[in-house]
């Protein structure tokens, strides 16, 4: 009863937050569900991916009127790594409500690395060129970085967490930037919200390595 308390006293204030910091009932929409669903993510509730389906479709819309069309197309993407999110966290549970946290690869994070900078260059310069991107290069690296942390949450990567901290810290000053004010807002909220999904999915990460242990020991014994 104490956390359905709880939960409902978050919401409230998620609402409150969306109203005081949005002029239009879109943003409302996007900040309640944006915040709602990094909330839930970071506790590790299976709700979060369609909660975050609504969230991606209200962005969409937002930043095609925000001429921030990297961010536009990544929506698209966001939405994909949803549904895939959402089905590879109810896979391999192993007993549990959802699949285990794993640690990224050194392999993983090297291709990850040089798909950063290629697909920015590349993203970039197709917004310089052909579009009237007010930042092109900086809305370029900003949402192949947030595609990036998408996969890795959605494949439930710890990593994922520390990805999303460079992204929101980037996306405060950029919104600012932009006068989206409260996009700006939500992201530093995101941005605490993130600080402790990476704090929490390491504890129980380390739970979790330390009962394997404790097992294998007493197998061993």
């Amino acid at each position: 009863m104490r956390k359905a308390w709880s939960f409902l006293a978050l919401f409230v204030c998620m609402v409150a937050i969306a109203i005081y910091t949005s002029s239009t009932a879109i943003e409302i929409v996007a900040t309640t569900t944006g915040l709602l669903c990094v909330w839930l993510t970071a506790k590790e509730h299976i709700w979060s991916w369609p909660v975050g389906l609504v969230n991606v479709g209200c962005f969409f819309v937002m930043f095609w009127e925000a001429k921030l069309y990297a961010d536009t197309m990544l929506q698209v993407f966001f939405f994909i790594l949803s549904v895939y999110g959402w089905i590879m966290w109810l896979t391999k549970r192993e007993g549990s409500k959802v699949r285990p946290t794993r640690k990224i690869t050194s392999q993983l994070t090297f291709i990850l690395s040089v798909l950063l900078v290629v697909m920015t260059l590349l993203w970039g310069y197709v917004l310089h060129t052909y579009t009237d991107a007010s930042i092109p290069y900086a809305d370029a690296f900003i949402a192949t970085l947030s595609l990036i942390a998408q996969y890795l949450l959605s494949s439930k990567v710890l990593e994922n967490w520390l990805i999303w901290i460079v992204v929101d810290v980037m996306s405060v000053a950029m919104y600012a930037y932009k006068d989206l004010y409260a996009v700006a807002f939500l992201y530093l909220i995101f941005l605490f919200i993130a600080i402790a999904g990476y704090v929490g999915w390491k504890r129980a990460l380390h739970l979790v390595d330390r009962r394997e242990l404790t097992c294998h020991n007493t197998e061993q014994a």
